[in-house]
């Protein structure tokens, strides 16, 4: 008997992102409003983070909202509706069901249905975990817009006294439509992970204990090794990333690191030796840590205030807690 010969989808050569849409907490928390708890002060916190201020959302306010709304204006500004999405990825860490997906609510409030529809759980890597995997949904044929989201409510997860974190945290989404492309728009994906070192940053109790212990998990870090891993381990990755992509850190425009800490920042472009011209994305300045959000967070915010403009390219890195981490070069929408 001879066996049928399997069909594979198959798609476009190519794919790129048609557009961005980003939206903040509402509130405005300054450094004098979190410095009494931590028994800091305004100059301490602008000095190791460069912080000055973060936004964050009101208790009325869940990530689904914050995921809705980043999405609503991602298909605006690419000229596409709910419908036109086959699939939609959200990147969260701070949504509070396990199940179902939190995609799947976002779907059906954009009016996606029937696209598929899930979360990822990658931290601060979310969001380029999120491009890659739309990158190849795309070429695959698998799908033709995929939506990917970064959004995260990080304030639902903050001990006010805690002084390895807290005070970094915002909350926001950002998200993009990723489709097809007559040129390349989206270089190859870089990730990877260290469980080794899961232990440097995560919830302080798992849901389980918490549930025996009565008490509510928050977010802590081991500030002095996370911050020697990003700084030591990140670069080299990001290097990796232009190699892939075809492209010298001469040929980009951008970077737009995770917005984790300004010093991060900083010594990562000392590390990849990234000529004065580039366009380095810093909202973390006024938005503070978004996690997931941070890269979209910050990629809008350079379109929208005409730092970049449409068809620049990006270096785009992600790492945090798992400890993960994905970089791809992208073209901006």
């Amino acid at each position: 008997m001879t066996r049928p010969v399997l069909t594979q989808a198959t798609g476009p050569a190519h794919s790129r992102i048609l557009g961005i849409g980003a939206v903040r907490g509402e509130n405005v928390v300054t450094n004098d409003d979190v410095a009494g708890p931590i028994d800091s002060s305004d100059e301490w916190i602008r000095q190791r983070t460069g912080i000055a201020t973060r936004r964050r959302a009101g208790a009325g306010t869940d990530v689904l909202d914050l995921s809705e709304a980043a999405a609503r204006a991602a298909l605006d500004h690419a000229g596409l509706t709910g419908a036109d999405i086959d699939a939609v990825i959200l990147s969260t860490v701070t949504y509070f069901h396990q199940t179902p997906a939190g995609a799947a609510v976002v779907a059906d409030r954009i009016g996606a249905t029937p696209a598929a529809a899930y979360d990822i759980s990658a931290a601060c890597a979310g969001y380029t975990y999120g491009i890659g995997q739309a990158d190849a949904l795309v070429r695959s044929g698998n799908a033709r817009n995929v939506l990917v989201i970064g959004a995260e409510k990080m304030s639902d997860f903050i001990d006010p006294t805690d002084r390895s974190i807290s005070f970094l945290l915002g909350d926001g989404a950002g998200a993009v439509v990723v489709g097809p492309s007559d040129t390349p728009g989206i270089g190859p994906t870089i990730w990877g992970s260290d469980g080794s070192m899961a232990h440097t940053i995560g919830q302080t109790e798992s849901w389980q204990q918490a549930h025996r212990s009565g008490a509510w998990p928050t977010l802590r870090q081991e500030g002095q090794s996370v911050f020697k891993w990003a700084v030591w381990q990140m670069a080299p990755v990001a290097e990796k990333a232009l190699a892939a992509a075809g492209v010298t850190a001469q040929d980009i425009d951008a970077f737009i690191p995770h917005q984790a800490n300004m010093r991060i920042i900083d010594q990562m472009i000392k590390q990849l030796k990234l000529p004065e011209g580039v366009v380095v994305g810093r909202d973390i300045v006024d938005t503070g840590n978004t996690s997931a959000a941070s890269i979209p967070l910050a990629t809008e915010r350079l379109l929208r205030e005409g730092q970049v403009s449409s068809g620049a390219l990006a270096l785009q890195i992600g790492f945090g807690a798992g400890l993960v981490y994905a970089a791809q070069v992208v073209v901006l929408p």
